[in-house]
């Protein structure tokens, strides 16, 4: 049994190989159950030598990127190379790449194959998966969620921003990849679910005690109704932060004239 603690950096069983993973929480026992996501078996800690043979496969990928790049242009051939990915035990390097239709690779290969002396294999991927491989800042100020949290990418389609009364101004729904922002699937259910108790645009709404404008009457609410009157709401804000106001009754700021009454001599 290994002494395994958060931040610990270990090399792991995965379907392709040995590959490197984090310790992200304290190492509990808990009873075998079926899990969504496989989990990885921890074959050791990383070593100094392993370091040494991480920063060799880096140097590799940047050659090769930087190689495979340059066939692409001299080939004239239509993909976009995204990135080089060397396994931990050396064994292949995987090309990403992202292409609109298929693309005749097999030259290129072989260059590879001569001038890198291993297994490569060219894999194209959709531009979901290129933002999540580069990363970035999505239009929200936090690091894109493909590229931190999201482990699978869920259907997203122009109703779910619909539902959301959301804008439909693409730059505003959509990703750094192109296609509709995958966060649009986070409340979308819950949407749905409260519309269910919401009023249909144009009918009345109601409180449960009646129409919004009798409850506030009853309960002494100020309650503006119409666009006038909030017309005059917004001047009557901007007017206080220019300078001092006070509150006048309706009678005090418009006083009734008072009628002359004659008097008669006998009455005084």
């Amino acid at each position: 049994d290994l002494a395994l603690k958060p931040g610990d950096r270990v090399v792991v069983e995965t379907e392709r190989g040995q590959g490197l993973g984090t310790v992200v929480s304290e190492v509990v026992e808990k009873e075998v159950s079926p899990s969504p996501q496989p989990l990885a078996k921890v074959q050791r800690l990383l070593c100094p030598e392993d370091e040494k043979t991480i920063a060799h496969h880096r140097r590799r990928e940047k050659e090769a990127y930087d190689f495979c790049l340059r066939r692409i242009k001299e080939r004239g051939m239509d993909m976009k190379l995204v990135r080089v990915e060397h396994l931990f035990d050396g064994s292949k390097a995987i090309f990403y790449f992202t292409a609109d239709g298929r693309v005749d690779f097999r030259e290129l290969v072989k260059d590879l194959a001569h001038t890198f002396h291993t297994r490569i294999e060219m894999r194209q991927i959709g531009v979901r998966d290129e933002a999540k491989m580069v990363g970035g800042i999505g239009i929200c100020g936090r690091e894109l969620c493909c590229a931190s949290f999201l482990r699978d990418f869920q259907p997203v389609s122009v109703k779910m921003a619909k539902e959301q009364n959301l804008a439909l101004n693409p730059s505003k729904i959509s990703g750094q990849c192109g296609r509709l922002l995958c966060c649009l699937d986070y409340e979308y259910e819950t949407y749905c679910e409260l519309r269910k108790n919401f009023p249909k645009c144009g009918k009345g709404a109601r409180t449960d005690e009646g129409r919004i404008r009798a409850a506030a009457v009853s309960m002494g609410v100020p309650c503006i109704t119409t666009l006038p009157a909030a017309d005059a709401a917004v001047k009557a804000m901007e007017a206080l932060r220019e300078e001092e106001m006070s509150v006048q009754t309706v009678q005090d700021r418009f006083p009734r004239p008072r009628a002359n009454r004659t008097i008669n001599p006998g009455e005084a």
